[in-house]
């Protein structure tokens, strides 16, 4: 199997613009380009699906660059349904330095940043060595261009092509770069760069677009009710990406671990077929995310996040550290407490039970354990000198209710 015919059979290539460009990236010795904005502090999932592809390309023999885009970044990329809020030039940078660091640590890029080549143009050279090549009505027809038009675009955002054209043509000049590759939204940016080199200097470049991965309702991926699961572990812990993975839905997890692990095509065919037979099992989901974990965080991060899942699942807290209870309850019914006090009290005090009588049967049918020890004596006592770190008491209802209670 070929580089391409392997990157067709996970679903990643979308469109190119020249037949010819297979035949170039079976061989290698390509550089090519991806880009992004410094609008946050960290890259998400959703990045992820894009940068494991430049990664693939360069176990192939190419050689990538990422640029961050710290003049695109103070434009804004036309979004389909309205402008995008302008950011300050201080949060750029400071973006700017955290996605450099993020992506040199974890995939090894060569990054650069296009406000270097941006900052010394003056309008007027703008329109006489750029915009003269951009015809109006070829823009008008870009999707990006035209989602907005019934509802208006800025003309600041309109030249976003242009700027991301001029990236292409100046990374083409001084790098040698012939190839960008990004997501199927990034389409019309990338076929305008190759077309201004083209019409420049005489010259071939290509693209490449992958399609855009979303969950199966068609939201983006790496979205949970409007938060990003971040590649940064400070962000997202990798016990949250772990669970984020767990949760994939059936439908949707091969897909995954097409696109976004770098296991051989045989392995992943042989987990599908014992996945069919057996999905109740979940290995897919889990394969999909020990290989992911692994690759951002390393393998002792997944272990602790496998280790964290599997005590919250058993019950069996006891062992786990503050930092890991904090990390493994995030988002659980949480409250606070001033002073040690009986179960029965505790339990409808912090709204686990909805009254006393409630409390006394899940205390007495032993259903309530506190710190991974079952409660069977309504006299027992929750105290902060038992609880994690004098910090926080964990309260199991159930097999799968918890809750995290701090103490003041």
């Amino acid at each position: 199997m070929t580089l391409v015919e392997e990157l067709k059979w996970r679903g990643l290539i979308e469109n190119i613009t020249d037949s010819i460009l297979e035949e170039k990236l079976n061989k290698g010795g390509l550089t090519f380009y991806i880009g992004t904005d410094p609008t946050g502090d960290s890259l998400h999932i959703g990045h992820y699906s894009t940068f494991s592809m430049a990664t693939r390309l360069k176990k192939a023999g190419h050689h990538p660059i990422l640029l961050v885009g710290g003049a695109t970044g103070l434009i804004g990329d036309p979004k389909p349904t309205a402008e995008r809020p302008m950011i300050t030039k201080e949060l750029l940078e400071h973006n700017y330095e955290l996605l450099s660091k993020q992506v040199k640590d974890i995939f090894g890029f060569e990054v650069v940043n296009n406000y270097d080549w941006s900052k010394d143009i003056n309008f007027i050279d703008y329109l006489r060595d750029y915009g003269k090549y951009f015809n109006l009505n070829y823009m008008l027809n870009k999707e990006t261009v035209k989602s907005r038009l019934d509802i208006g675009i800025t003309y600041t955002e309109f030249s976003y092509m242009i700027m991301q054209s001029l990236d292409f043509l100046w990374l083409f000049e001084h790098k040698g770069c012939t190839l960008q590759i990004g997501g199927s939204d990034q389409w019309g940016n990338i076929t305008s760069g190759v077309e201004l080199i083209r019409k420049k200097t005489g010259k071939d470049a290509y693209g490449l677009v992958m399609p855009l991965i979303t969950k199966e309702d068609g939201t983006k991926f790496g979205k949970s009710e409007g938060n990003a699961v971040w590649l940064s572990k400070e962000k997202t812990s990798p016990y949250e990406m772990y669970q984020f993975f767990l949760n994939t839905e059936d439908s949707m997890v091969i897909e995954y671990l097409k696109k976004l692990t770098f296991l051989e095509p045989e392995e992943i065919m042989a987990i599908e077929e014992r996945f069919k037979k057996e999905p109740e099992k979940r290995e897919a989901q889990q394969v999909l995310a020990r290989e992911v974990i692994t690759f951002l965080h390393g393998e002792e991060a997944y272990k602790e996040a496998l280790k964290i899942s599997e005590r919250l699942f058993s019950g069996n807290i006891k062992d786990l550290t503050v930092d890991e209870i904090k990390d493994a309850l995030k988002g659980v019914p949480g409250s606070r407490v001033m002073e040690d006090t009986d179960i029965i009290s505790f339990l409808v005090n912090q709204g686990i039970c909805a009254s006393r009588r409630e409390a006394r049967e899940f205390v007495n049918n032993g259903t309530i354990s506190v710190n991974g020890e079952k409660v069977t004596d309504e006299k027992f006592i929750v105290t902060k000198d038992e609880a994690f770190g004098k910090k926080y008491t964990v309260v199991r209802r159930g097999k799968k209710k918890y809750y995290l209670v701090e103490h003041e």
